[in-house]
């Protein structure tokens, strides 16, 4: 499973980036208006720094402007993924960038109907959002597995990328559902390495070394 971060934030980038674990990185408008950036100098240093896909979100809300957008966004670098939401326009704005080897993250999606459609128009990413599914009381992992489902039956080459993650386990949830790839916030990434007995046995093993008066050094 691949794993994105969700932020626009460069210095928490830089501080991921270095692990080598970190496969990409999703951005939205909410993202880059709290970093308090200009989005197009932002998407480039992101660029500059992350080798994997980059999302860029168009703000626009029709077809002509929604292309416009896109384009000047994908001129940024190669690995700039245009993020469209699941709209009318957008499933057509999809269509045209994928026709034209564009890679398209397709956002927003809350029913396996609509990944169905986003598939069908060529996305390279279907962003299912499991959170705001399950503040509502729905279901979201059964989306995960109904698209995941609906994709391996008919070959579909759209990965599916597990979004409005609220916990590790969501993380956990997704990658034995299939998902392609997580859209973490730094804060849960962290949390993934973190365990009381990892810490609990470290302390342990570093209390008996020193009783040996050894040096590795």
């Amino acid at each position: 499973m691949q794993l994105f971060i969700d932020t626009a934030e460069i210095e928490e980038i830089r501080s991921l980036n270095i692990t080598g674990l970190i496969d990409g990185v999703t951005t939205n408008p909410s993202l880059i208006a709290k970093s308090g950036r200009n989005i197009i100098s932002t998407i480039e240093e992101i660029c500059n720094v992350v080798s994997g896909p980059v999302s860029a979100e168009v703000t626009a809300t029709d077809f002509d402007n929604m292309i416009l957008e896109g384009k000047k966004l994908s001129s940024i670098a190669q690995n700039v993924a245009i993020k469209v939401p699941i709209t009318f326009d957008g499933l057509r704005a999809c269509k045209a960038f994928s026709d034209e080897g564009i890679m398209v993250n397709v956002t927003l999606c809350f029913s396996a109907a609509q990944a169905l459609l986003a598939a069908k128009a060529g996305a390279t990413f279907i962003s299912p959002f499991i959170g705001r599914l399950d503040d509502i009381g729905a279901d979201g992992m059964n989306l995960i597995s109904e698209i995941t489902e609906i994709y391996d039956i008919h070959g579909f080459d759209t990965k599916v990328l597990a979004a409005s993650i609220r916990s590790v386990q969501d993380i956990i949830d997704s990658a034995k559902l299939g998902a392609n790839v997580a859209t973490v916030p730094p804060k849960f990434l962290k949390s993934m390495y973190n365990h009381p007995l990892t810490d609990k046995g470290l302390s342990d093993f570093l209390s008996d070394w020193k009783k040996t008066g050894q040096s590795i050094l």
